[in-house]
């Protein structure tokens, strides 16, 4: 009886060939077609553990944790400086889906730094910020914007503390006017007061006091005063 041999089956070669181009745990530096190249760890493809991308345009670098080909977890993110081409650190901490989340810090380029939570690749929930002019603000954030309850310090060592809406002073707060021994309590809307109570405090002590102490208020109560006007704010809010 003859003995038929049939040719063993086999897969196209492309699929062996695409099995290869697989990326998959870790790889030396990979460059893609626009220039940019990473180095690191992949999973299905997909950069996925520990990894640096450099982008060609920019020259920015983020090295840290990467997720399914996003930049999830922990990392850090330079750009090069313009003219001294030296690396300046401009983002150090969490990632989430690509963009800023969790807690981290912020260089911006005018010297300003931010520290502190972050959600969608923006302030969100409590940190501190210092400013260019020396000003400092440590609180609560929404939305990119001072929001809720937080402390602002001023160079001069004056301050506000209470409630913030869209980056303004706004709802019941304490504004201490540390160089002329002042202090005002009361209501602010958009950064403007509205009522309140000025009392002198230690104004002999102070650089620059006011040229007559304020009168004593005989009239009236300040603390209730106060009370009627932060009612008087609620009931405008509800």
């Amino acid at each position: 009886m003859p003995v038929i041999k049939y040719p063993r089956l086999r897969d196209p070669l492309f699929y062996e060939w695409d099995r290869k181009a697989q990326k998959c745990g870790l790889r030396h530096t990979i460059y893609a077609v626009n220039g940019d190249q990473y180095t690191g760890e992949w999973l299905d493809n997909l950069k996925h553990g520990k990894g640096t991308q450099i982008w060609k345009n920019t020259g920015a670098i983020y090295s840290g944790d990467w997720k399914f080909g996003k930049r999830d977890g922990y990392g850090s993110y330079s750009i090069p400086d313009p003219v001294t081409k030296e690396y300046k650190r401009v983002y150090t901490g969490w990632w989430e889906n690509d963009q800023r989340g969790g807690r981290g810090m912020f260089f911006y380029p005018n010297g300003e730094c931010y520290e502190g939570e972050w959600s969608n690749g923006l302030r969100s929930g409590s940190g501190k910020m210092q400013y260019k002019d020396g000003s400092v603000y440590e609180g609560q954030w929404l939305v990119d914007q001072p929001n809720g309850q937080g402390v602002l310090r001023l160079p001069n060592g004056n301050r506000y503390e209470g409630g913030w809406k869209d980056g303004k002073k706004h709802g019941p707060g304490k504004y201490f006017y540390l160089d002329k021994g002042q202090q005002l309590e009361g209501i602010w809307v958009a950064d403007i007061p509205k009522c309140g109570v000025l009392v002198d405090f230690g104004r002999d002590n102070t650089p620059v006091p006011t040229q007559c102490p304020l009168p004593e208020i005989e009239l009236h109560n300040p603390a209730g005063v106060l009370a009627e006007a932060r009612a008087m704010f609620d009931d405008s809010h509800n």
